[in-house]
């Protein structure tokens, strides 16, 4: 056996390298793998692809059994590829598949239709004669826009009439049919440009409904949590009310109880009430002459718990000498 010092460092390290490119590959494909990934790959083709995306989810009656895997060009149609994950679920040889449209706002999901008394060879796609496409709507706007742009209403206009004045000695239910179409036919030229930016608007509607798919679907997906939780505080919510209302149901007997208390007083209350508002000004002016004095009491009490104030002339001052004191000589000597 080779010491671990004689081996080359070249052909370890690329066997290393290998062995890493393959982790990272199995890490990043785990799905697919055939005993990690799970479930059944299968194929269908279908005319168009109708707006189905990877990730949208695979249904059996309405229930989710898988995922897309795989949208592509496959020469004159749309090779579509889908990973069965529940086991349960069997996929006869005569199996439809089909693509709805899950939300208002335009997002698909493969609905299957599982029929067939042999399992589904997973080599072999569903043909197209057993799968249909979605109804787009936002490309019905837009091919109406189209072709909206295209109509010479004028024209139209003109040959109607002339089709009406054509058959003016026609029966009166076909004249009147024809004068209809006729009337038809000029208000809608009259229209033309207020259609054509209906239309155009229309378009525009639809183009950013269907860019903000995602967001539009968060919001709807978040207004049904909401009202789930409405629905589970329902029972609260009710007894809520109730109380509500019993309590407004108790008010009431009181305030009825009560009425010969609460009228007189609820009189005088408004008796004092006019009183103040008649006296406003002066209470006004109260408040305004009341502010200096304040300034000064709080100027009094303001070095401690009492009053700092003096009343100047009251007694004499202690030791002072008199003015007649200070004019008498001293003893032994001259004034």
């Amino acid at each position: 056996m080779t010491a671990r010092r004689d081996r080359n460092p070249v052909v370890v390290g690329a066997v290393g390298l290998l062995i890493l490119a393959a982790l990272v590959y199995a890490a990043f494909n785990a799905s697919d793998l055939p005993v990690i990934g799970g479930g059944r790959t299968y194929a269908a083709q279908f005319s168009e692809a109708g707006g189905l995306r990877v990730d949208d989810e695979v249904r059996v009656a309405g229930v989710k059994v898988g995922e897309v895997r795989a949208v592509e060009l496959d020469g004159d149609h749309v090779r579509v590829e889908f990973r069965i994950t529940d086991d349960d679920v069997r996929i006869g040889d005569r199996t439809g598949a089909a693509i709805r449209v899950r939300t208002i706002l335009g997002r698909k999901y493969l609905a299957l239709y599982p029929a067939g008394a042999k399992e589904l060879d997973p080599d072999t796609e569903i043909p197209r004669s057993r799968t249909v496409a979605p109804y787009d709507v936002v490309e019905v706007f837009s091919d109406l826009t189209v072709t909206a742009e295209q109509i010479d209403t004028e024209q139209l206009a003109t040959a109607l009439d002339t089709l009406s004045a054509t058959f003016a000695n026609t029966p009166e239910e076909v004249r009147g049919t024809l004068d209809g179409l006729s009337r038809l036919s000029r208000t809608i030229a009259e229209r033309d440009a207020q259609l054509r930016a209906l239309l155009a608007r229309a378009n525009t509607v639809s183009k950013v409904l269907a860019d903000r798919d995602r967001q539009l679907e968060r919001l709807l997906r978040d207004g049904d949590l909401l009202l789930d939780e409405i629905r589970a505080r329902r029972a609260l919510i009710h007894e809520l009310l109730v109380t509500t209302q019993q309590l407004s149901r108790q008010i009431s007997g009181l305030v009825e109880d009560n009425r010969a208390q609460l009228e007189p007083a609820l009189r005088r209350l408004a008796a004092v009430t006019k009183l103040l508002r008649e006296n406003q000004r002066n209470l006004d002016r109260s408040i305004e002459l009341l502010a200096p004095f304040v300034r000064v009491f709080a100027n009094t009490l303001g070095t401690g718990p009492w009053f700092d104030s003096y009343i100047p002339n009251l007694v004499p001052l202690p030791g002072t000498p008199s003015v007649e004191g200070l004019l008498e000589p001293r003893s032994g000597g001259e004034r």
